[in-house]
């Protein structure tokens, strides 16, 4: 019985860590399904959602987070877009031949990884790690390192459940302004470390920290919903038509009869015919620009 996308925090009563255990398996699969991505891509794809899953339950406020790849490698782009409530979206880009057994550097090329960080109320902020680390795991501990001075391991796994594509992963980081013995947070890593991607992916949470962790006082907060969500919307589209300046769109009709924009993240398609864009134009505000 497969179980739905969770995102489970836990406390270790006894040391100044927390931890997050999460599933992302259907958000994952439907990320995948509109789009033909070699394996190698998809993969990094299911390591990105893991990593902004687990990266979006460490904000302490109501906000997205978007973590994404570029470089001058096959993989020009990888993106994953969620927010503070686990609703996940994400994308990638690819060109020219993706080798089968490619790993993140041959991926990417030379490229850094970005984490754009959008709170709904106050400053947006952007870190940009370099991929030093051969692993997506070892690049986000560095800019945790960097950015937070916050010891944190990340273990990120994928593999299959029922015969589908399936990911999950685990952060432990050691409470801000608190006295975490270095030791203890080593000895807490060493055994996450020795979770198997079989486990994780088929058990219940509660099942994978008991075994993991019966000899700690751990305790475990209800778990928060992983879903797959995509903001797109006609009303969206609609609105970057009106900043298109009129002769753009005027040949746009003239060449296609009509304008079809697609969304990247969903597949979704949105079409506009001439009717509509005179419908728009009738009900744009005068402030709206390039519409007349």
């Amino acid at each position: 019985m497969a179980q739905h996308d969770q995102l489970h925090r836990y406390l270790f009563e006894n040391h100044a860590v927390r931890g997050e255990l999460v599933t992302v398996s259907e958000t994952w699969q439907h990320i995948l399904e509109n789009h033909d991505y070699p394996q190698p891509v998809k993969k990094v794809l299911g390591e990105l959602l893991v990593a902004t899953s687990l990266l979006t339950a460490t904000l302490k406020f109501a906000g997205s987070i978007t973590v994404q790849l570029q470089g001058d490698g096959p993989l020009t782009l990888a993106v994953i877009n969620g927010n503070n409530q686990q609703q996940m979206r994400g994308v990638a880009r690819t060109q020219g031949d993706v080798p089968e057994d490619a790993d993140l550097k041959t991926l990417v090329g030379n490229g850094y990884l970005v984490i754009t960080i959008t709170p709904d109320e106050g400053e947006r902020y952007q870190g940009v790690v370099g991929l030093e680390g051969d692993t997506l795991a070892a690049c986000l501990e560095d800019y945790f390192m960097r950015s937070e001075q916050l010891p944190t391991r990340l273990f990120i796994l994928t593999g299959e459940a029922d015969g589908k594509p399936a990911a999950g992963g685990m952060l432990l980081q050691v409470l801000p302004a608190q006295n975490a013995q270095r030791e203890d947070f080593d000895h807490l890593a060493t055994l996450t470390a020795t979770i198997k991607a079989e486990e994780l992916l088929n058990l219940p949470a509660n099942d994978v920290l008991w075994r993991l962790y019966h000899e700690e006082e751990v305790t475990i907060y209800d778990p928060q919903t992983v879903e797959f969500t995509c903001t797109c919307s006609r009303e969206r589209c609609a609105d970057a038509l009106k900043t298109l300046p009129e002769e753009e769109i005027a040949s746009i009709l003239a060449e296609d009869g009509e304008i079809d924009m697609n969304c990247d993240y969903c597949g979704n398609h949105y079409v506009f015919n001439e009717m509509d864009i005179i419908e728009l134009r009738k009900n744009a505000s005068p402030a709206d620009p390039h519409i007349h």
